[in-house]
């Protein structure tokens, strides 16, 4: 008898013990949902690899107003930077997997890898997808300057090798485009390295170099007050929100540079978040108040999602290192 009382009696606590443990684990799986559910739970930090006064920040501090209506909560925009973005993406990474805090890039994360900076790139991250393009990369000269288009400017580096001055920022975006072009029209430029985007600015409207590579919508109240040139736009044909503007094709340089703009989260950071996030995203992009305050930096709000995100990096990627490979 008292062999089968303790065999009932083990196989009692032994139901209880399995009990518990299924109580426990359904109550760590319910615990995530409620997570995922209530994201987000407190301000997001969405960190910006680059100064403020440039176009990441400006285009990340405009989403940023519009996706706190999304979200529910604030969206707090911090610049991080250093190493060509490196030290902003890795403070993501080594960031708490909670969604609270995400990357805003560019391009850039993409040349760090290929050029040897860090082992990181968009791959690393979880990506939330893109919300911008930028369509007005641009060289811009000063409103005095000696070159009246693009031909004029090749034309004179070619007879003035390492004469004509060019601001970036190595291993920047805007560098890559000055390797393609020496390649594309044989020129050999002098090339400056000055910073990130608000430098550039500074450079030439300093008199400290000749040309500039940014933005044409971070700099148009230059243009507009005669103080800035622009020597035509790297698209494939011009755009409405800048139709006087040339491009670099049509005036005879095979350049074509895209820019865009990116969310990506530390890649332990939970699907559902991420999803939430992305879902906020989307809503923005297509918000008819944000297009139209987003016109003023002369972008074009794009959402892909993350699949989409990461197949348009990709190939991306892929030209790069042709292109890096060629220089």
């Amino acid at each position: 008898m008292k062999k089968s009382f303790k065999g009932v009696l083990f196989a009692v606590t032994m139901l209880v013990f399995a009990t518990v443990l299924a109580g426990c684990s359904g109550t760590s799986s319910s615990s995530k949902d409620v997570e995922a559910s209530d994201y987000p739970s407190k301000p997001v930090t969405v960190v910006v690899p680059a100064g403020a006064g440039g176009d990441t920040d400006a285009n990340a501090r405009l989403l940023g107003k519009y996706l706190e209506e999304e979200l529910g909560q604030p969206v707090v925009v911090s610049n991080v930077t250093g190493a060509g973005g490196t030290v902003g993406a890795n403070e993501v990474l080594d960031a708490d997997p909670d969604g609270h805090t995400v990357l805003f890039f560019h391009n850039s994360l993409l040349l760090n890898r290929i050029l040897g900076l860090t082992e990181d790139s968009f791959d690393t991250f979880k990506l939330a997808g893109i919300a911008v393009l930028d369509q007005g990369n641009t060289f811009m000269v000063s409103g005095d300057s000696k070159f009246k288009d693009l031909q004029d400017m090749v034309e004179y580096a070619r007879a003035n090798p390492g004469e004509v001055s060019i601001a970036t920022e190595v291993g920047g975006f805007t560098h890559l485009q000055l390797l393609a072009l020496q390649k594309d029209q044989n020129i050999e430029l002098n090339i400056v390295d000055v910073g990130g985007a608000a430098e550039k600015v500074t450079a030439l409207l300093g008199g400290h170099v000749d040309i500039v590579p940014t933005s044409l919508g971070l700099v148009k109240d230059y243009v507009e007050s005669g103080d800035m040139r622009s020597l035509g736009i790297m698209a494939s044909e011009r755009m409405d929100l800048m139709p006087d503007v040339p491009t670099f094709v049509e005036q005879g340089v095979n350049s074509e540079f895209e820019k865009f703009f990116f969310y990506g989260f530390n890649p332990d950071t939970p699907d559902k978040i991420v999803d939430a996030f992305s879902k906020a995203v989307e809503k923005v992009v297509t918000n008819e108040e944000y297009v139209k305050e987003a016109e003023k930096f002369l972008v074009t709000p794009t959402y892909f999602n993350q699949e989409e995100a990461n197949d348009y990096m990709k190939k991306t990627e892929e030209k790069y290192i042709d292109l890096n490979e060629d220089n």
